[in-house]
């Protein structure tokens, strides 16, 4: 349609299956080159990527013809499969059921790619439990505990 326009970032977070700390340092980077290749290649933006051993954040622009469950669905489901192709985990790979998906305005774009660029020193000081519950509750999404990712502590020894 002639003079429409979108503009759509999404902060995109997930957790490895139980919470299992199975993305080693060594090879993240090339699981973040992955990911992104199946984000482009769905006409995304790819803005910032950041794996840690049990969760990931993808910071996206948002191709609005695009879904964002199955975009979700894509990259997990590719995901697993390259990983277990290329016997990167010593154990069976496969991203937690659901995820967090949080808009954000432009204004905002440097603030949360620094953010998702400096996992590694944000959860030398706080849990991935602590931060996701955080997130919700900026967002002001109503949410039951117990129904949000399987949270264990002390997961962070990059192999």
């Amino acid at each position: 349609m002639a003079n429409t326009y979108t503009q759509a970032y999404f902060h995109l977070v997930f957790s490895v299956q139980n919470r299992d700390a199975l993305i080693q340092k060594h090879w993240k980077d090339r699981l973040e080159k992955y990911i992104t290749k199946v984000v482009e290649g769905n006409k995304h933006k790819l803005l910032a990527i950041g794996a840690m051993p049990d969760h990931i954040h993808i910071f996206i622009g948002y191709h609005v013809n695009d879904r964002i469950p199955d975009l979700v669905k894509e990259i997990k489901t590719s995901s697993n499969k390259w990983v277990n192709d290329n016997h990167l985990s010593k154990f069976r790979f496969e991203w937690q059921k659901g995820y967090g998906a949080f808009t954000h305005s432009r204004s905002n774009i440097d603030q949360v790619v620094r953010y998702i660029l400096s996992q590694e020193r944000h959860h030398a000081k706080r849990s991935f439990r602590d931060e996701y519950l955080d997130i919700l509750r900026r967002n002001e999404i109503d949410f039951q505990e117990m129904y949000v990712f399987e949270f264990f502590t002390d997961v962070y020894g990059w192999e």
